[in-house]
């Protein structure tokens, strides 16, 4: 039976309106450019990213492998962001849900992503130009450990912790000049690649928050303590 904290951050999910604004940008690194146009239809985001009491339901139900450093006492608070699990964790994660549901879980691509992030303004993070006061220790790292996933405020579109804490598993192939081909309305990224996208600082980084912008990248077999995910939802 899941517990009060899954069934709590389960139902969460806010609402992304239809809408176009530029990805990307030119001051920043090769594979954040040329900043682009992108149209997205409305979809659901997680509010929070997948936490350890739910991805504990999933791995009770199914036997699947458990996380890198599932067993560390830093990592096991039911609040906490899952940790240590692979692209093809989350994906799994991801069908079990969608399964278990009666209703398609996924994770979300990065133009989702990053538009969900950016809100309604165009700034350097989800809530201004500035690391926000709630952020721990100012934004420096490394910490401890990831925080709790309701900690702080919400973005304007009701998302809590994004660009900050864990990094975030996005459904896409990395590809480094994938912005000067994209399509304008809702890219899926690369066709191939070697490595899936994520987004999002992390709490092991001498910076824990990172601009929206910032694409990461890494092979999607492995599983580090500062990656996890969120889940969306098409609408």
């Amino acid at each position: 039976m899941p517990d009060s904290h899954s069934l709590m951050f389960r139902s969460a999910f806010a609402t992304i309106p239809a809408g176009r604004f530029t990805m990307g940008t030119d001051r920043g690194q090769e594979d954040e450019r040329p900043p682009h146009h992108v149209f997205l239809d409305s979809f659901e985001l997680a509010v929070y990213p997948i936490t350890r009491a739910e991805y504990g339901e999933f791995v009770s139900a199914t036997g699947h492998e458990l996380p890198k450093d599932w067993l560390h006492p830093s990592f096991a608070q039911p609040d906490l962001p899952v940790v240590g699990v692979s692209w093809l964790d989350a994906v799994d994660y991801c069908a079990w849900r969608s399964a278990a549901e009666g209703r398609d879980v996924r994770l979300p691509t990065e133009a989702e992503w990053e538009y969900a992030a950016r809100g309604e303004q165009a700034a350097l993070f989800p809530w201004g130009d500035v690391i926000p006061a709630w952020i721990p220790n100012g934004g420096r790292g490394p910490l401890q450990a990831p925080w709790p996933v309701t900690l702080g405020e919400p973005n304007d579109f009701g998302l809590f912790g994004i660009a900050t804490n864990i990094h975030e598993w996005c459904a896409d192939w990395h590809d480094t000049n994938y912005y000067s081909r994209s399509p304008e309305r809702n890219p899926r990224g690369a066709d191939y690649g070697v490595r899936r996208a994520s987004r999002g600082g992390a709490w092991r980084h001498a910076y824990t928050m990172c601009r929206i912008t910032l694409r990461s990248k890494l092979d999607p077999s492995f599983r580090y303590n500062d990656y996890g995910f969120r889940v969306a939802r098409s609408l």
